[in-house]
C-alpha cells in the first residue's frame, strides 16, 4: 500500500486517533526511572477497551507505539507476543494502524542509545523484522517519532539516554537518528514492498521580542528541518546548515554518506500543539528561556503550509490537542479540524487529522522525580505539586485527552469520556471525506 493508494490516497481525508506511547527504558547507570506510557496510563491492562474506544469515537486509523525497548530483547531476538495480540485486534476493528517503531527510547542493550555505533543496524533489524511479520496487518510505518524532539531530550539537554549535552551532543544524536531512519526505510521496503512510510516531525516555531535573541530564534527554527533534510539526502555542501553541522562534530564523509543514502517518504506527519509548539524566546537568569504561547489555528495553518512548501509531500496532522478544560479541548477539536479540512479543500495536500492523545497521559517529569524536563518554562505551582506528589500520578496527569484519566486510591486509572470525545465523534462521523 503506497501513499498513492489505500486509506490515505489523494482526495480522501481520514480521522485518526493516537495513544501516547513514549517508551524510554534507560540502562541502569542512568538516574531516571523507566518512562513507559503504556504502563503508566494502564494501557497495558486496558488495551482492548482502549482500542474499542478509539473505534467508537469514529476514528478509522490509529497511531500506535510498538514498544521497541520491550520487544527487541537482544540483537536478533524479539518477543512479539504482545504485539501479535494487540495489532491483530486493532486490525479486526477495522483500524488502519500507523506503527511508531521508535518513540524516544532504545533497548537497554544499546548502551549509548541513539549515539551508539550499533544503533542504525539495530533499528533497521527491528524495522525489517516488524515489517515482514505484520505485512498485511500493519502496512503504515513511522521509522522514528519526532527526530527534533528526540535530539533535544537525548542529545542537547541530557534528559534521556544517551544524555549528551550541547550542540555537539545534539548533532551526534541527529546523525545517528538519520542513519537509522534511512536504514529502517530500506529494511521496511525490502520486507514489505507495499509499506507506506509515514515520517513524523514536530513543528519548530520560534520568535522573540528581543533583538539580541533574533539569531537564536532563527537557528532553532532552521534546525527543526535538519533531521528531515538529512534523511532525504538534502544536506550537501550547499545546504545552509552544512557548515554549522561540521562545526559541531559532523564530518564531510558522514554527511556525504547521508546524501548517498537518501530515501523517499510517502507521507509527512506534522505535529502541532497550539499552546506548546509556538515558542517565544526571552532572556533569563541562566540563559535563554522558551515560553510556549498559544497561536491557535493560525500557527497550525502556518506550520502545514510551511512543511508543504518545503517538502511537497502529502501530509497528515499526526498530533494535535490542547491542555485544558472540556470546553477548551472541544473548541480545539472543532476549530483545528475545520482549519485543516479547509486547507485540504483549498488544495493543500493534507489527508488526515489526529487527536493525540486519546486519553490523558503522565507528564514526562514523572520519571525524573517531578523535575521539569521540558524545553519551555513550566508554572512554579505545577512543579511544586509534582515534586510533592508522594508517588501519586494525579499531579502529573496532562489533561490533553478526549478521555479523562481519574486516579483511584489504589493508583489505577479510570477512563471517563469528556465533551471533547463527543466533539471528535461528531466531526469524524459527520465528514465523509472523499474530495475531488
Amino acid at each position: 500500500m503506497t501513499a498513492a493508494g489505500g486509506v490515505f490516497r489523494a482526495g480522501t481525508f481520514t480521522w485518526i486517533a493516537g495513544i501516547e506511547d513514549t517508551c524510554v527504558h534507560p540502562p541502569e547507570r542512568f538516574a531516571m526511572a523507566p518512562l513507559d506510557e503504556h504502563e503508566l496510563t494502564g494501557h497495558d491492562r486496558a488495551w482492548r477497551s482502549d482500542l474499542d474506544l478509539v473505534r467508537s469515537l469514529g476514528a478509522t486509523a490509529l497511531r500506535y507505539g510498538v514498544d521497541w525497548p520491550r520487544v527487541h530483547l537482544a540483537p536478533g531476538v524479539f518477543d512479539w507476543a504482545v504485539l501479535d495480540e494487540r495489532l491483530a485486534y486493532a486490525a479486526g476493528l477495522g483500524l488502519t494502524v500507523i506503527a511508531d517503531l521508535v518513540h524516544y527510547g532504545t533497548p537497554t542493550w544499546l548502551d549509548d542509545s541513539f549515539a551508539d555505533p550499533a544503533y542504525p543496524d539495530a533499528i533497521a533489524s527491528f524495522a525489517g523484522a516488524f515489517a515482514a511479520r505484520y505485512r498485511g496487518v500493519v502496512d503504515h510505518v513511522t521509522p522514528l517519532n519526532e527526530p527534533i524532539t528526540t535530539a533535544s531530550f537525548a542529545g542537547l539537554r541530557g534528559v534521556w539516554p544517551p544524555a549528551l549535552t550541547g550542540w555537539d551532543g545534539w548533532t551526534a544524536v541527529v546523525l545517528g537518528i538519520a542513519r537509522g531512519m534511512q536504514q529502517s526505510v530500506a529494511a521496511v521496503r525490502s520486507a514489505n514492498p507495499d509499506a507506506t512510510i509515514v515520517h513524523v516531525e514536530a513543528t519548530s516555531m520560534f520568535s522573540t521580542d528581543d533583538p539580541a535573541l533574533g539569531a537564536e530564534a532563527a537557528l532553532l527554527t532552521e534546525l527543526g528541518t535538519v533531521p528531515t533534510d538529512l534523511v532525504l539526502g538534502r544536506v550537501d555542501p550547499d545546504h545552509r546548515s552544512y557548515r554549522w553541522l561540521l562545526e559541531h562534530g559532523a564530518t564531510p564523509a558522514g554527511l556525504a554518506a547521508l546524501v548517498d543514502g537518501a530515501v523517499t517518504l510517502d507521507l509527512l506527519g506534522v505535529n502541532y500543539y497550539p499552546d506548546l509548539s509556538p515558542r517565544r524566546l526571552a532572556p533569563g537568569l541562566d540563559g535563554t528561556v522558551q515560553h510556549a504561547h498559544d497561536r491557535w489555528t493560525a500557527g497550525l495553518v502556518e506550520s502545514l503550509t510551511g512543511f508543504a512548501e518545503r517538502y511537497g509531500l502529502p501530509m497528515l496532522v499526526t498530533e494535535t490537542s490542547i491542555e485544558g478544560d472540556d470546553d477548551l479541548r472541544s473548541r480545539w477539536v472543532q476549530d483545528s479540524s475545520a482549519a485543516v479540512t479547509a486547507l485540504a479543500d483549498a488544495g493543500v495536500d493534507v489527508r488526515g487529522w489526529t487527536w493525540w492523545p486519546v486519553f490523558d497521559f503522565v507528564d514526562w517529569s514523572y520519571a525524573s522525580g517531578g523535575v521539569n524536563v521540558e524545553e519551555f518554562a513550566v508554572a512554579p505551582e505545577v512543579l511544586a505539586a509534582r515534586l510533592h506528589a508522594g508517588g501519586a500520578k494525579a499531579p502529573f496527569l496532562r489533561r490533553m485527552g478526549l478521555v479523562r484519566l481519574e486516579e483511584r486510591a489504589d493508583g489505577t486509572l479510570d477512563r471517563v469520556e469528556t465533551a471533547a470525545a463527543a466533539a471528535f465523534r461528531a466531526v469524524a462521523t459527520a465528514t465523509s471525506v472523499a474530495r475531488p
